[in-house]
């Protein structure tokens, strides 16, 4: 199966309850259906500065903000493939680009400065942002169980479900078990609406109708404030050491 490898859309994210996500998946059933892909674990491991550089100046909430992250929707060793995707978002567009890769080859070309896997725009955007910020390292690995939805009608809106947020900063590879922090409220869902313009009238005037506001969220961000945060700051008043 095809994966698309470029896009240009707003996401719209929002923080709902049980009872509303039962509401809105019941109301959606005539318009929308679950992608061909079904529900699936998508596992992520950005990649940052030591000082966290890219996730602290998108905290800060900037007209242009950028980050890269490894991305895989299943379990996977250094043989498997996986995906390196670039995200920038300006003025409220979000940008992602992103190509295929062997894992063991991505990590050598974002880590340790090897060659791209291919020949192409991308791949040169991509060996640029490595070569920009220097030094990039795992620095933590985001987890969650997703649900996508398309429209029926094969119109572009597409809306995500993600629950079982997870975080961590050790054992950080696509071949561990899923485990970490809890980054998200158990009773509670992530919803991101996906769209290239503006949004329809009948699902903006549900959202109006049922008080469900816009919310800013980030998985990266809430786990640095949440976590990593609190061990830059121990780290910073016992010299570096950290004890277990």
């Amino acid at each position: 199966m095809d994966y698309q490898n470029v896009f240009q859309r707003y996401e719209l994210k929002y923080i709902l309850n049980k009872r509303q996500i039962l509401d809105i998946k019941d109301w959606l059933s005539s318009r929308m259906r679950i992608d061909a892909y079904g529900p699936t674990v998508i596992r992520n491991i950005y990649l940052d500065t030591d000082n966290y550089r890219l996730i602290r100046t998108s905290l800060d909430r900037p007209v242009y903000k950028e980050k890269i992250r490894l991305r895989s929707y299943r379990y996977a060793t250094y043989e498997d493939t996986v995906f390196v995707e670039l995200k920038k978002k300006y003025e409220g567009v979000v940008f992602k680009r992103r190509i295929e890769s062997p894992n063991s080859l991505a990590m050598d070309w974002l880590l340790a400065g090897g060659e791209a896997p291919e020949e192409s725009q991308i791949a040169r955007e991509i060996t640029y942002f490595r070569d920009f910020y220097e030094e990039l390292k795992p620095k933590a690995f985001i987890s969650y169980e997703r649900e996508a939805y398309e429209m029926i009608d094969g119109s572009d809106l597409r809306i995500t479900f993600d629950t079982k947020i997870f975080g961590r900063n050790r054992d950080i590879s696509f071949s561990s078990a899923i485990y970490g922090q809890p980054i998200l409220g158990e009773e509670l869902t992530l919803m991101e609406i996906k769209i290239p313009g503006v949004m329809p009238l009948w699902l903006s005037h549900y959202l109006s109708k049922h008080f469900i506001m816009k919310c800013t969220f980030s998985k990266y961000g809430e786990y640095y404030k949440n976590y990593l945060i609190n061990e830059e700051t121990q780290k910073e008043t016992t010299g570096g050491l950290l004890y277990a």
